[in-house]
Parts: C-alpha cells; structure tokens; sequence
C-alpha cells in the first residue's frame, strides 16, 4: 500500500531546540525608564530557568528527559503530501504539511505549554495564569499542567469565549480554570469594560489580566505563561521544522517555500526557523508568515518599540506593531488577533529573510474546505490562512509550470471550530479590513517611544 504520509520513529526525535539568537542580533526590551530589561526584572513573571532560556545565545539547547516523555504521546508528528490537494488545484508543485493537529490540544502549543509547565514545577511555582485567543494555547497550557502537576488560571478573549464554548470545557477537563476577558477579576479588566462594557477583547487586554493576575500574588507562587512572541516560545517550537526537516530528507525534497501562519509568531517560528537558518548560510527558500488584513500587523504595522499588552505591564518589545490599545475585528482566527509580532520573526522581516503575506477571512476559509474535502482534515481557521497561501503559490506554479516543492504548517484542527465553518456556509462571514485612517489612531500610542535599531545579522 502506498503511503503519503512520511514518520520519523521516536529514537529519530529531535533531542535540542533550535535557539535562533545565536544567528541573529535584537534590539533589546526595555523598561519604563528605557533603558535594557535585565533579568531579575522579569523574576515577578517568570521563573528565572525560562529567563535564561529568554536571553541565551546557545546554538542548540537540550531538551529534558520528563519533557520528551510527554512529547512522546504526540511526537514525531507527521509530515504528508497533500496528493489530493495537489490533484484538486492542477499544480505541479509538490504539497506538503507538518501535521499539529495530533497533539492531545488539536494544536502545536503543547510544544511550549510542556516544558514552560515544567521549567516552572522545577523552580518551585504551583500555579500558572495565561491568556488565549481562539483557546488553543489555553487548552495546551491546561494540558501541560494537569501532566505536570499545576494549577491553571486562563483570560480568553471574550469574542473567542462566546463563539468557542467547547474550549472552554476543553480546559476544564484538564484542570484549568476560564473566564472570559475583560473580567472584573483585574484593574486591568474593570477599567476596559469601564470604557467599554461591550468590548470583544483582545490578546492585548488578556495579557495584561493574565500577567496582574500573577505578579499580585502575594505568595509569590504564581507565575504569568506566554503561548507566543517571546524567544523561549519560538524555542520551544523548533521541533516542528527540525522533524519537517529530517522527514524531507527521506523524500529527497527540499522545500523552495516554507509558509505559515502567524499571530504572535509560535507555529510560524516553529516550522520556518529552522529553514530561516538554512537561508542565512546560502540555501534558496522562500518563507512566508500569512497573517489576517483584518490585523496587519507585519504587512502593515511599523517596527517600532511598543507594548505587548494593553495596559502596559510589558516592558517594550521591538517588534512590528498596530498599537497596544489594537482591538482588532471579531474574525474567527482568534489566534492571529494579536496586535504585534514575534520581536525575532519582526527582526527577520527587517532582514528579508521573511516575506510577511495577509490574506482576507472569507478566502482562508474558501481554501481551507478545499484542503478538507480533498484531505479530510478540517483545518483550524488560524490553519486556513497558510492554506490560502499554498493556494496562492500552487497556482502560481501552475502559470509557470515550475515544479515547486512547498512546506506548511498545520497549526491545528478545525473540530472545535465548526461554527465558524456553518458561518461560512451561510455566507454570514465578513471580509473585516482596517481602514489608514483607523491604524493610524491605532499607532499614535506608540509615537513617543524609544526607536529600534535596524540592526543587519548576516
């Protein structure tokens, strides 16, 4: 029987992450006085093992044994050639993808929801808070603790809290503890529904609760847990590319584009960095992170120094921004609905090492029933954005009868995101845009901070 399905065996595992800052230069974080974060300021909020992993300029970082003991329930994910795909779009191009959605979480953040679960039992903490947008990082860090032996704490955007209650109870029978953001649990919460009691919310908002909520406990058990941006983050999630990248070797494929999509940066980072490094040393490969133009932030936000959250706590982040107070519209990827980026994707953008695209709702989701009725996977909505962009490559392949080779990254399934999908078939689905004038409001908050240095790695 033929298969297209590629698997690694569990001795062929990735053993390291792949830390990227030891390729690359960054524009530092900075506090309020604007001058350079140092570590013990990020002590109230994280636990200073993942601090050192934040900062660190080590190629290659070992993975802990208890940590690849709960990748192995999921891990190697598998690597598949979309043949049917293929066949549907008339390309020549070869199709594959990274398959995340196997994970216990339907999704790619157990990848750093385990070991930030475990680098914080080891420093002695009992509880972690966090936000979620679509709640899949919610429901992976709700995993991850009732693995490692943690109490839970998630802030989820209202508007994803509303249109995805099962989520909800997804963390719930794990362990974790939801409530919809803004709450009246933070001074973060009470003050935005204060202006605005009918507020969808944001990441930014969700953020800023999740973080009070554990740098106000007094005990000083409580520690804040990141689903994307920060490094140790993107750290984590190199094992994708690093099996995608062992599993193309057993077909004879090299990728000449790597797509995927991207909110705060995590899947993207993970299936494309290890690529990011093969473009620094001389291979050919076209990388592109696809993001909503309901929420532009790389194809149309500044690099500029800005908040990560919307009430401030965060020190600045070098990074391309809409603006911390962004609420962007209520499109269903809730995951892409951050109002920055990824401080090293932003950095690499600078460089050209990446192509940021944007694609509208109603085009992601037109691909992503494609992909399913050909595939059988129902794709998450975050997922259909890099769809619509191996759409956009196969027929561009097509044109030219080039036969190229792409790589993409299936962040999640779709099967608790089905009533964006009956949306969809009932043509209730908006084509949200932002207007130059709105972004424009949007990015005044950030005028009068410190600029970033155009900094030039290779």
């Amino acid at each position: 029987m033929k298969t297209n399905t590629i698997f690694l065996s569990p001795d062929e595992m990735p053993r390291q992450w792949y830390n990227i800052l030891a390729d690359i230069k960054m524009n530092p974080p900075l506090g309020p006085d604007g001058k350079p974060v140092t570590p013990e300021m990020l002590a109230p909020v994280f636990p200073m093992n993942l601090i050192e992993q934040e900062v660190s300029t080590e190629r290659w970082i070992t993975i802990p044994d208890e940590v690849m003991n709960i990748y192995s329930i999921w891990r190697p994910s598998p690597l598949i050639r979309a043949v049917n795909f293929e066949k549907a779009l008339g390309t020549p191009a070869k199709i594959y993808y990274k398959n995340e959605s196997v994970s216990p979480a339907g999704s790619h953040k157990p990848n750093t929801a385990v070991p930030q679960a475990y680098y914080n039992k080891v420093f002695g903490i009992k509880k972690l808070t966090t936000e979620t947008g679509a709640g899949q990082w919610g429901s992976a860090l709700s995993f991850a603790c009732s693995q490692i032996g943690l109490e839970c704490k998630i802030y989820m955007v209202r508007i994803s809290f509303d249109q995805k209650p099962y989520r909800k109870a997804q963390m719930q029978a794990w362990g974790g503890k939801c409530v919809a953001s803004p709450s009246n649990e933070t001074n973060a919460g009470r003050a935005i529904l204060a202006k605005d009691p009918n507020t969808p919310g944001s990441l930014g908002i969700a953020i800023s609760e999740a973080v009070e909520a554990a740098v106000s406990d007094t005990t000083g058990q409580t520690r804040y847990a990141l689903g994307s941006v920060l490094n140790h983050v993107m750290l984590h999630q190199t094992v994708i590319g690093l099996e995608a990248k062992k599993q193309l070797e057993k077909t004879g494929d090299y990728p000449d584009i790597v797509i995927g999509c991207a909110g705060g940066g995590s899947n993207f980072a993970g299936i494309a960095f290890p690529f990011v490094s093969d473009k620094m040393h001389g291979k050919k490969v076209e990388i592109y992170p696809v993001e909503p133009i309901a929420c532009p932030t790389l194809t149309r936000g500044p690099f500029v120094y800005d908040h990560g959250d919307t009430a401030r706590y965060t020190p600045l982040l070098a990074m391309h921004s809409l603006g911390h107070a962004f609420v962007p519209p209520p499109v269903h990827a809730g995951g892409l609905r951050y109002h920055g980026m990824s401080p090293i994707v932003s950095q690499l953008v600078t460089e050209n090492l990446l192509t940021p695209k944007a694609v509208s709702q109603i085009d992601a989701f037109k691909a992503g029933v494609l992909f399913a009725r050909t595939e059988g996977m129902i794709p998450a909505p975050e997922s259909n954005h890099a769809i619509a962009q191996v759409v956009i490559e196969a027929n561009r392949a097509k044109e030219t009868g080039e036969k190229k080779v792409i790589l993409f990254n299936l962040s999640g399934h779709g099967l608790l995101d089905l009533g964006s999908y009956e949306k969809y078939f009932a043509n209730e689905l908006d084509n949200y845009a932002i207007s130059d004038e709105d972004l424009a409001k949007s990015e005044a908050v950030f005028k009068d901070f410190p600029k970033p240095q155009l900094l030039k790695s290779i």
